[in-house]
């Protein structure tokens, strides 16, 4: 396969300091001599290089395994950075010594009412809305109010230490910042017996049978691990029984893709199929959950031709598939297949998370080289701006990527669990010790939904590239800035002429709608920005009985004038429910008058049908 071009050079290092320990040519330890060595023991530049890069390779992988791929010396470097100008700002730490003894006076006072009014008064201190650990009313009454009023306290003094602290990078601040509330976190009273009311009285009211029972949740989830199993629960969530059941056919199968296409459900279609391009690091069929959850059953009920892509599940063979092969045996051959099904029309693409990245990558080297084929573009929580890419930004930097890409040149690509791993850290408090208390404390199991079901069915991806994209993407941003190419060519955003719906979710913490906001920065063509309620997937995944939900919408042309989101969020109009319907209506309104339904597959036009969906890679582990 052809390489893509990238526009740094990987693998490209400094000499390190240690490999001053090594020993040296005589050539090496004496400029002067320039002939070859005497000593035809002793090694020359380019040995020594090798030696130093395999060693520094070994010594890398190993650590990333137990550090989760996070690299100690960014953690570091922004704990030096910080405790550097807070030793030099005298004034941040009289503002901290005043602020520790004021709490302190308040816990104090807090304590004090509680002994005189029996154990009951009022907060000095509120959890944050989100906060659920200290919910119960047992967290109310003496001792345990004291315990989780002082922890609260303390909690806050933390982020007053770690936020504005005048010299320190931005990004070494958040850095900072967030490590310390993960520490925090792991800390809370909730997590220990000892100092959780809820799980004394659980184990009061159970005799000990909570943790007895907790304990076997504990054996099996290791054995799970050990055996890489999937998460207890999931296994009543199997694509093609119960979730990705939508009838349809794979048409289309190469070395990364399979395609589907699926059955009609309406007697007409618009004359436009639709092509959704999902992320590669999870299975596709999150926009294919259960029957009453699936967008692409309701996009085929709505009337539209629906074509999806299936990744391949990477193995360490695919190790140097790169990006560029995921644009062109992903994208441009899945659109190839669907222009031979229905031939002579453009395409509604459909990009969710990582896969709307690619999708705007291959929509701007399409209209670039006068490509034409597509007839719309909807970015569904998706990014070409990461400059603001929320905190999965936080260790994206030199020392990072280094470290990040010794684990996958080792490994050939980066595993599922270390995926995973980092996306937890985001919710912490929701995702690992909460959960860690329930199934452990408490004995209780967590009942899987679809959605959580298909959140513990990863892949894997490729060693370059992640790597292509983590350091083009992410720390370079040279798609918004004008410096991503194809094919040997830079590409722009504002090439694109196609019509843009753009989707961001409010409590995204993989792509927040800020970040998804900057299409309108970058996109010359008409442009509508929907913001609805819920997470990175639950806002997605919003289906047409939903209750509770909520979005808001507004357009602005390809002559409009641009609103900052504060600005946005002001003046555009929010409507109740999902936002499915007003999505489907915005296609609607850019799509041809209905026609009989195609064919399934184009066998005259090497097409055939190859079996029936959900196929064979969503089913790969």
């Amino acid at each position: 396969m052809r390489a893509p071009t990238s526009s740094t050079p990987m693998g490209s290092r400094k000499l390190p300091p240690q490999a001053a320990l090594l020993p040296m040519s005589p050539a090496a330890a004496d400029p002067s001599m320039t002939g070859p060595p005497s000593d035809a023991g002793s090694w020359d530049d380019a040995e020594l290089h090798r030696l130093r890069d395999a060693l520094d390779h070994v010594a890398h992988a190993g650590l990333a395994r137990l550090t989760g791929g996070l690299s100690p010396a960014a953690i570091v470097d922004a704990y030096m950075d910080w405790a550097a100008h807070l030793a030099i700002s005298p004034g941040k730490q009289v503002e901290l010594a005043t602020k520790g003894v004021r709490k302190w006076a308040r816990l104090a006072e807090f304590a004090s009412h509680c002994a005189v009014d029996g154990g009951r008064c009022e907060p000095c201190i509120e959890p944050l809305p989100q906060d659920r650990r200290f919910a119960e009313t047992e967290w109310w009454r003496w001792p345990f109010n004291v315990v989780q009023q002082s922890f609260l306290l303390q909690q806050q003094w933390w982020d007053n230490a770690t936020t504005d602290v005048d010299g320190v990078t931005r990004q070494h601040q958040a850095v900072v910042e967030f490590v310390t509330r993960q520490v925090l976190d792991m800390a809370s009273p909730s997590n220990f017996i000892a100092t959780n009311p809820v799980v004394q009285r659980r184990i009061l009211e159970t005799g000990g049978q909570n943790l007895v029972q907790g304990f076997r949740h504990f054996l099996d989830d290791w054995e799970r691990i050990v055996r890489s199993r999937p998460p207890a629960g999931t296994e009543a969530f199997r694509p093609g029984r119960n979730v990705a059941v939508t009838p349809g056919q794979v048409i289309y199968r190469n070395g990364l893709i399979e395609l589907i296409q699926y059955v009609p459900t309406t007697g007409k279609v618009r004359p436009q199929p639709i092509l959704i391009v999902p992320a590669w690091i999870m299975k596709y069929y999150i926009l294919d959950l259960s029957p009453e959850n699936s967008l692409v059953r309701y996009l085929t009920e709505q009337g539209f031709t629906v074509f999806i892509m299936s990744w391949k599940n990477p193995t360490v063979g695919d190790r140097d598939l790169g990006l560029d092969d995921y644009r062109r045996l992903g994208i441009m051959a899945a659109l190839d297949a669907v222009n031979a099904v229905v031939p002579d029309q453009n395409v509604h693409a459909v990009g969710y998370c990582l896969g709307g990245t690619l999708l705007s990558i291959a929509a701007a080297a399409m209209a670039r080289d006068g490509d034409n084929r597509l007839a719309s573009l909807s970015l569904l929580a998706a990014q070409a701006d990461f400059r603001e890419a929320g905190e999965l930004t936080l260790f994206i930097n030199e020392s990072q990527l280094h470290f990040l890409e010794d684990l996958m040149r080792s490994q050939g690509f980066l595993d599922t669990r270390q995926m995973a791993g980092a996306f937890q850290l985001l919710r912490s408090n929701d995702l690992i010790w909460s959960r860690l208390v329930r199934h452990y404390l408490m004995g209780e199991r967590t009942p899987l939904n679809d959605i959580m079901a298909w959140n513990a069915d990863a892949t894997r991806m490729p060693y370059r590239m992640h790597a292509e994209y983590l350091r083009q993407l992410f720390l370079n941003n040279d798609l918004a800035e004008g410096r991503f190419d194809v094919d040997g060519r830079p590409i722009a955003i504002s090439d694109i002429r196609a019509p843009i719906f753009a989707v961001g979710t409010e409590r995204d913490h993989v792509a927040p709608w800020r970040s998804a906001f900057k299409i309108h920065l970058l996109a010359d063509t008409d442009v509508t920005f929907l913001l609805a309620t819920g997470g990175h997937n639950a806002g997605i995944v919003a289906g047409r009985n939903r209750t509770g939900g909520s979005f808001q919408v507004l357009t602005r042309s390809s002559v409009g004038h641009y609103l900052d989101p504060d600005t946005w969020t002001k003046i555009a109009p929010r409507f109740e429910g999902s936002w499915w319907p007003e999505w489907s209506e915005w296609l609607r309104l850019h799509s041809g008058e209905l026609v009989a339904p195609p064919e399934m597959g184009a066998p005259e036009r090497g097409y055939p049908v190859l079996c029936d969906a959900p196929g064979t890679y969503v089913l790969q582990t």
